[in-house]
């Protein structure tokens, strides 16, 4: 299964710039992790996103998310699962589109009622290693009046993207700025990048 979410998402992304695969995480998969994150939050371990990398900026007004690392010195079993399973993407896209990744980061992330991020760039100014932006989500029945769309800023047109459960999204860090709108209610995702 998980080779034809691979296909899914490098042949949308070859097409638009943006990587779409419906149920690219398992539904176990996500429901666990969404259930280490809701336990991460319920025990004050999320600490607020900032800007930045030499200077972390934590400004409100601009971002409003939550977020922890995941690693697998963490040790937790669903953790090591997703990182098999994006070491199998990363060989994969690696065999089939050349793009020399070679590393990655992941955090949890959690948007609560009404929060936001405003239009950004992924790939900081003083380090471009970040290559590959991904966005994976944890809402189940999510409906189009919860918002908290992710809003993909394309020269002739904008692509909002519902953040429904098991969804990945997948697009250069360095092309193509972007927003989470306003959530309804609490978002959840895992968000990270392809580095090299």
């Amino acid at each position: 299964m998980s080779q034809t979410s691979f296909e899914l998402l490098i042949n949308s992304f070859i097409e638009d710039k943006v990587g779409i695969a419906d149920g690219f995480l398992s539904k176990t998969l996500a429901a666990n992790l969404k259930s280490n994150l809701q336990e991460l939050y319920s025990s004050n371990q999320l600490t607020a996103a900032g800007t930045g990398n030499l200077q972390v900026d934590h400004n409100t007004k601009f971002r409003g998310d939550s977020i922890h690392w995941l690693g697998r010195e963490n040790e937790n079993v669903h953790e090591n699962s997703f990182f098999d399973l994006m070491d199998e993407f990363v060989a994969y896209l690696n065999e089939t589109c050349y793009t020399g990744i070679n590393g990655y980061e992941f955090h949890y992330t959690l948007y609560p009622v009404g929060s936001f991020y405003k239009r950004h760039l992924d790939q900081f100014r003083s380090n471009d290693s970040r290559k590959y932006s991904m966005i994976m989500y944890l809402n189940d029945d999510w409906q189009p009046d919860d918002g908290g769309e992710l809003c993909i800023h394309h020269k002739e047109n904008q692509q909002n993207i519902a953040p429904e459960n098991g969804k990945s999204v997948f697009f250069k860090s360095s092309e193509l700025e972007h927003e989470v709108l306003v959530t309804n209610k609490p978002r959840m995702s895992i968000t990270g990048w392809l580095k090299t």
